[in-house]
């Protein structure tokens, strides 16, 4: 049997988060009742004419040069003419072949390392409406006509169902941190097409490519592509040859069907749009977005890893949302030791997190975690306490320190006091300490936590330990 090779392209539609659409003033706000945001230019009525959203294009250069993507300063926007309910005007108002910027790269961890994946370009244009059908009726939305996009077309680098999941991640959190985009895929703000093929292993030539549509998931987007390979596989091994088409995916059937045979660009009849200039975009403006990207997450895991001491996993997990890695660093900062917030934020704060889009919803302070761990680094409150200090303070804006006092909590700290304690917990299980003489030192663990559960978790962690090996003799 000959080796095949799968070769993906994803094509990602982006929603721009500004707050009226590409070409007119109507709201972009998601939920409105049905064909209430809705105006003569998006509805394409006879004579409306476009008029271009400078803040779309701001945030498009953004997305371009996030993606380090070559921005051209002349462009052009065309129509592209196709008919269908959720597209009133008869056209789309795209780019073609004068797109803004191209040639751009993106980094993820493949599944034999880092690899580079290509970005052909980025360029903008309008959504279309939604169309709603029910058992026997079809209905149309036209509230999402005419919000912006970019659409990100990648070359097809990619080699697998599961990395094409993970560009999509990576995509994702990308848009979302330099603040384009919500990534909120339920909600069709975040969109992928994808483009798939087989040829022999080895082989330079692309194969006959089938677009898979419009997948709501990073989940859907890898088994969507994991069945395409092995449906075009089966095929071609059986003797049969894959159509240029688009196909559509059944998630709950685990399965894909034919929607319409692929369309070629001259199907489209793409001519410039004669309503809109040409887009100039200065060096200067260029520049001025530049300066103001934020730092890139890949960017960001680095230096909490490098600066910050973190672990490579606990890194990611904290640049998991903008807001959350903002609210660590903060905390880090004016605690001073950026390990042990880590620890923190992961095992407890994050827990109580909600995240919607751009929003995050975080219970506590940084100032208040920060206050937290110096109370349990002075010797005030042992671990355990501080746990029942965070339950107190969620939600509210009380320090550590006042719960501390009103609760009447203080770790213990005597020698002797803690020493009769572990004297009592040994005495009462000989067998076990037996064997934790015998060699089985991981025994040890199991006579701290008989300690911290007579002391109700107040004693000195460092000091029972110390006093356990004196006792046990280890």
């Amino acid at each position: 049997m000959t080796a095949w090779e799968p070769v993906i392209g994803l094509e990602v539609h982006a929603q721009l988060l500004t707050r009226t659409k590409a070409f007119c003033g109507c709201s972009t706000a998601y939920g409105a009742p049905p064909n209430t945001q809705v105006c003569p230019v998006c509805l394409g009525l006879p004579g409306a004419l476009p008029v271009l959203n400078g803040e779309a294009v701001r945030m498009a250069v953004r997305t371009a040069l996030a993606l380090s993507c070559t921005i051209k300063p002349h462009s052009r926007f065309a129509r592209k003419n196709y008919f269908y309910p959720d597209l009133p005007k008869g056209y789309q108002i795209s780019q073609y072949d004068e797109p803004f910027s191209e040639r751009g790269h993106l980094v993820i961890e493949g599944e034999g390392g880092e690899r580079r994946i290509g970005i052909t370009r980025v360029h903008m244009e309008e959504d279309a409406g939604k169309n709603v059908h029910g058992a026997s009726v079809s209905v149309v939305d036209l509230n999402r006509a005419g919000v912006p996009l970019v659409e990100i077309v990648g070359e097809p680098d990619l080699r697998s169902a599961t990395e094409a999941a993970e560009y999509l991640r990576v995509l994702r959190d990308v848009l979302v941190f330099i603040g384009v985009n919500d990534g909120n895929l339920e909600e069709g703000s975040f969109r992928c097409d994808a483009n798939v093929s087989i040829r022999p292993a080895g082989a330079k030539e692309l194969g006959t490519r089938v677009e898979l549509k419009n997948i709501n998931s990073f989940r859907f987007v890898e088994r969507a592509i994991a069945h395409e390979i092995n449906r075009q596989t089966a095929l071609v091994e059986g003797g049969g040859r894959v159509v240029q088409e688009t196909r559509g995916w059944k998630e709950g059937e685990g399965t894909s069907y034919s929607l319409r045979s692929k369309e070629e660009a001259q199907d489209y009849r793409y001519f410039p749009d004669p309503d809109l200039p040409p887009l100039v975009l200065d060096a200067m403006f260029v520049e001025e977005v530049r300066a103001s990207l934020p730092e890139l997450p890949r960017d960001k895991r680095d230096r909490f890893v490098r600066e910050m001491g973190l672990t490579p996993q606990a890194a990611g997990v904290l640049t998991g949302h903008p807001r959350v890695a903002a609210f660590f660093e903060e905390a880090a900062t004016l605690h001073g030791q950026p390990a042990r917030v880590a620890n923190f934020v992961q095992s407890e704060v994050l827990r109580d997190v909600t995240t919607h889009g751009l929003a995050a919803t975080i219970p506590v302070t940084a100032r208040q975690v920060a206050g937290l761990l110096r109370l349990v680094d002075a010797g005030t409150i042992s671990g355990k306490q501080a746990k029942e200090v965070y339950a107190k303070i969620v939600g509210s804006d009380r320090m550590p320190e006042d719960v501390v006092a009103e609760l009447g909590m203080q770790q213990v700290s005597d020698a002797s006091a803690i020493e009769e304690v572990c004297r009592r917990v040994v005495e009462q299980n000989p067998k076990q300490a037996e064997q934790l003489r015998a060699g089985k030192t991981a025994l040890l663990g199991f006579f701290v936590g008989q300690v911290m559960k007579e002391t109700k978790g107040s004693a000195n962690p460092q000091l029972v330990n110390d006093v356990l090996r004196r006792l046990l003799g280890i």
